[in-house]
């Protein structure tokens, strides 16, 4: 059975998988959006005493923070018994554009299987201005980003397109926008 769930599965499953909850949440009259889960738990810790933003029934969102802790061990589970053996399978030319950053990618266990670059991702690389930038700079723009675009890119993208909403639309363009700008242009001259 370990080998049949740890297997690389198609494509579809996962899309078909997607669409039945997603008809589910329509029928059911809920909008899906990871982010609304980081407003439930301010509200639940008692942010709402600080800002008005957090004063809201938290508990219409009670279904969205199980499927949060949910996902969080289901990750625990697929990590620690379905994970692959082997290195992170990255194309030879995404290896190509990643070297000629600067960035190595792990061809053996032993230096490492995950999807985040050491030569980023580090303690050290924290105490740095490329660090700096990468990091706290780009957290803060992803949550503040998320926020002010109504959601994140989970809930615009898979929920609000599906409920055929025109601000998600354009939330979306602006994702693949952002990203390939971010892609071609700000990363290379932030790893330069």
């Amino acid at each position: 059975m370990i080998e049949f769930l740890s297997q690389p599965w198609h494509w579809s499953v996962s899309g078909l998988s997607i669409a039945f909850v997603m008809f589910l949440l329509i029928y059911l009259g809920q909008r899906f959006g990871v982010s609304s889960s980081f407003k439930a738990m301010c509200s639940i810790g008692g942010a709402g005493y600080v800002a008005d933003y957090f004063k809201y029934d938290w508990k219409s969102h009670d279904w969205l923070l199980v499927f949060i802790l949910g996902t969080i061990i289901g990750g625990g589970i697929a990590v620690t018994f379905l994970g692959s053996p082997d290195p992170v399978q990255i194309s030879s030319a995404t290896i190509q554009d990643l070297s000629n950053l600067g960035i190595q990618t792990p061809r053996t266990n032993a230096e490492g299987l995950g999807f985040l670059p050491k030569e980023i991702f580090n303690f050290e690389m924290l105490g740095s201005i490329k660090g700096i930038l990468l990091m706290v700079v780009g957290g803060f723009l992803v949550g503040f980003g998320t926020r002010y675009a109504g959601g994140c890119t989970s809930g615009h993208a898979i929920s609000g397109l599906s409920n055929l909403q025109l601000p998600s639309l354009v939330a979306v363009i602006g994702f693949f926008i952002g990203g390939l700008i971010t892609t071609f242009i700000l990363l290379p001259l932030i790893l330069a």
